[in-house]
């Protein structure tokens, strides 16, 4: 039995997964979240923010103390940093300061690499497969990937539009306006259409990361964020794209009001709602599937031989 750590640092958030290998297959053990907002105006700076540093590594020394409980050695540590990492100059101020208090040097990963583990981690853990070819989706803070393929990745794309980018970008009032959300949809329909990823022709799509989870949390109409309850639930893409208008039109208060709803993401989350509602309408399908295997799983799987199976609890 072997006790890994996976780590993945985007641009809103960091995510902590910790779970034994045996031979039976993959058991989570402890998994949290923290909303950093570590790219909090990289998109119009080119840097990461001083206090954005400051938070991100109070989180790190906070999640190095919890691994360190699981007794987990730095060798059987994955630590990984995805888009607003790869688009600062001063980069290499996170990725020291993390070493120092976690003794694991981040991988900053491309897109491409990022987009790999997303597949990997949603359909590893799938005990049947869907329709092929599947669209596996990933709505990050800075970045979205979409990965179409079936055994593995056939075309990937992480595209630089997410919910604290676009948010920054065009969605200033609360809640935005007409005009706002409509450059907002402009800059999110240019993107894909330059994807190269044929949308359409998805047999199943697959929505994972912590904004799709909440989304389905809202869909489902779920008195919290329920991990179970979502985990593997197929919802109608005409019944989401209702309430992804809806949460558009909220305002920030109201959005935090809502059960499910971490607070760090609510300010946001009707970025990433726009940029969730334009890719299933560019779908063929009538519904699509939730995965809480995200791309932590893809990072853990890649620690070890053993592909992830029974999930275990999660805290």
């Amino acid at each position: 039995m072997t006790t890994v750590a996976a780590v993945d640092c985007g641009t809103n958030s960091i995510k902590l997964l910790i779970g034994e290998q045996t031979d039976r297959g993959f058991a989570v053990r402890h998994r949290e979240s923290r909303v950093v907002r570590l790219g909090q105006g990289v998109d119009v700076t080119g840097e990461l923010a001083p206090e954005a540093l400051a938070r991100t590594f109070a989180a790190v020394e906070e999640l190095a103390a919890r691994i360190g409980e699981y007794g987990v050695p730095p060798e059987l540590i994955r630590f990984c940093a995805t888009s607003a990492t790869r688009d600062a100059r001063n980069a290499e101020l996170f990725t020291t300061g993390v070493e120092e208090r976690l003794g694991v040097r981040p991988e900053v990963l491309s897109g491409d690499e990022e987009a790999a583990l997303v597949h990997d981690g949603a359909l590893g853990a799938l005990p049947v497969q869907p329709p092929q070819p599947v669209l596996v989706v990933d709505i990050g803070g800075g970045s979205t990937e979409l990965v179409l393929g079936d055994s593995g990745p056939r075309e990937s794309t992480s595209m630089d539009i997410g919910s604290v980018r676009l948010t920054e970008r065009h969605l200033h009032d609360d809640p935005p306006t007409e005009r706002q959300v409509g450059a907002c949809v402009d800059d999110i329909d240019r993107h894909l259409d330059d994807s190269g990823i044929g949308i359409s022709g998805a047999r199943s799509v697959i929505g994972t990361s912590g904004t799709i989870k909440t989304i389905a949390c809202g869909v489902l109409d779920l008195p919290g964020y329920d991990r179970d309850a979502f985990d593997g639930a197929s919802l109608r893409i005409d019944r989401t794209l209702e309430f992804c208008d809806d949460l558009l039109a909220m305002t920030v208060e109201q959005r935090r009001a809502l059960p499910y709803m971490h607070p760090g993401r609510a300010d946001v989350i009707g970025a990433g709602a726009l940029i969730w509602s334009r890719i299933l309408r560019r779908s063929t399908c009538e519904s699509y599937l939730v995965s809480e295997a995200d791309i932590l799983y893809g990072i853990a799987r890649g620690i070890g031989a053993h592909e992830i199976g029974d999930r275990g609890t999660a805290s």
